[in-house]
């Protein structure tokens, strides 16, 4: 089961200040850059815990962004009612690749639920990654949430968006930021997916 891959932040971090601050205009991959002024789908980032859920033919299995994290036990319970009575039915292979998030999931999980849940941002079916309508589709079958599509523009309007900071679409709080990606799929040279991330708070 593969984990899911690191998304860049849009920008370089500084060294001098321990990485915690961005150098703005230096973007941190060559592919950022030259697709800068192209369309970018938009979608809220949450603040949750990286869970994925694997299916064999006739098992799943839980994991977190890696095979030691600690998957909280109602948390686990809560996978379990979700995905157990759909064993089976899944095509042997899919991973599903969402948040676990709500109360007692980082400092503001509360923020989004009352209890905690799953929210999907991505599938993979074998070696291929479903396309939007296709991660919703499966989101709608299974009952599960997907993270909203938040707007689309560059990405020079994606970081003035984070800079500004905006309302979650969970709340009347501030989101965690966004996570874009091309308006086509596309891939870098060495395979990796072109998609990016920018948080509000690198800029508060």
């Amino acid at each position: 089961m593969s984990k899911y891959h690191k998304i860049q932040t849009v920008f370089k971090r500084d060294p001098a200040t321990n990485f915690k601050t961005l150098m703005e205009g230096e973007y941190s991959l060559p592919e950022f850059n030259y697709l800068t002024d192209n369309e970018w789908i938009w979608t809220e980032k949450v603040d949750g815990m990286n869970i994925r859920v694997y299916f064999t033919d006739d098992n799943m299995i839980f994991k977190g962004r890696t095979d030691n994290a600690q998957i909280p036990a109602t948390l686990f319970q809560k996978f379990t009612d979700l995905f157990l009575p759909v064993v089976g039915q899944m095509p042997a292979g899919t991973c599903l690749y969402g948040e676990g998030y709500g109360p007692k999931i980082q400092k503001g999980g509360g923020n989004y639920r009352k209890d905690q849940d799953f929210v999907l941002f991505d599938v993979r079916v074998g070696d291929i990654w479903l396309q939007r309508d296709d991660v919703e589709d499966v989101a709608n079958n299974l009952g599960l949430d997907v993270v909203p599509i938040i707007g689309g523009g560059t990405l020079s309007r994606m970081v003035d968006t984070a800079r500004r900071g905006f309302t979650s679409n969970w709340g009347n709080f501030l989101a965690e930021g966004i996570v874009a990606r091309p308006l086509v799929e596309l891939n870098a040279r060495n395979g990796g997916r072109i998609i990016t991330k920018i948080k509000t708070k690198d800029f508060v």
